[in-house]
């Protein structure tokens, strides 16, 4: 046993320098005996020693050193998430091409969201979209979820125009859906947002809004416009 052994050396290195061989017809005996006084040290030594220090002892200094750097498991939500592509195409084939949606609240609230908000867009302006609704979640001045973000009220409105149109959210268009959906999914999963410049506002070319007016306008991207606070 690996203990033992290491344990005799560490206890018997001075001590073999007392051992002496007898003059007597059964030169063994003395040897038996001194080794039998050593053992009974070691014995001794092993149950004085703290238990951690005896697993370290029989685990050895490779294992041990193996367990202190290993790294944390990963989140549980977390472990199945797709890598976030590093850049975005921004073509029909490009994102067909991506890992399928996962699902989750924040992921329809998302796909709601560019579907009846930009779901006539090109694919770079329901991208743009999404770092909008994203950025707000990110900004501190919004709710911290995108379904916070995407639901929150406003004074006399909503701030997304689909929850107070009075329609029932439907989402009949099959084909543009699913776009939505892949759409959320890359940008929940952490892909770059780099159309907007930070955007937190935007409107549609057809209106005017006054606060329009006080932000600084960062893209203009198919039918909306998008803008940054200051």
């Amino acid at each position: 046993m690996t203990i033992s052994v290491g344990a005799v050396v560490l206890l018997t290195g001075a001590a073999f320098a007392d051992v002496t061989v007898s003059q007597a017809n059964n030169p063994t005996e003395a040897i038996g005996s001194q080794f039998a006084s050593l053992l009974g040290a070691e014995h001794d030594a092993m149950d004085a020693m703290p238990e951690a220090r005896l697993s370290a002892l029989a685990i050895g200094p490779e294992v041990m050193v193996r367990r202190t750097v290993a790294k944390p498991a990963a989140r549980a939500d977390a472990a199945d998430a797709p890598l976030a592509p590093a850049l975005i195409d921004y073509s029909d084939s490009w994102l067909a091409a991506q890992a399928a949606p996962a699902g989750g609240s924040e992921w329809n609230c998302l796909k709601t969201a560019l579907y009846f908000e930009s779901r006539g867009e090109s694919l770079k302006g329901q991208f743009a979209v999404a770092e909008v609704i994203l950025n707000r979640r990110d900004s501190g001045r919004y709710p911290a979820t995108v379904c916070g973000v995407v639901n929150q009220g406003g004074k006399g409105g909503c701030q997304f125009s689909y929850n107070c149109d009075g329609a029932r959210d439907v989402m009949s268009e099959k084909g543009a859906a699913y776009r939505s959906g892949m759409i959320a999914a890359v940008m929940l999963n952490g892909a770059p947002r780099a159309l907007t410049a930070g955007a937190t506002y935007f409107h549609s070319r057809a209106v005017n809004p006054s606060w329009s007016r006080k932000f600084e306008r960062t893209a203009s991207i198919g039918a909306h416009m998008f803008y940054r606070q200051n």
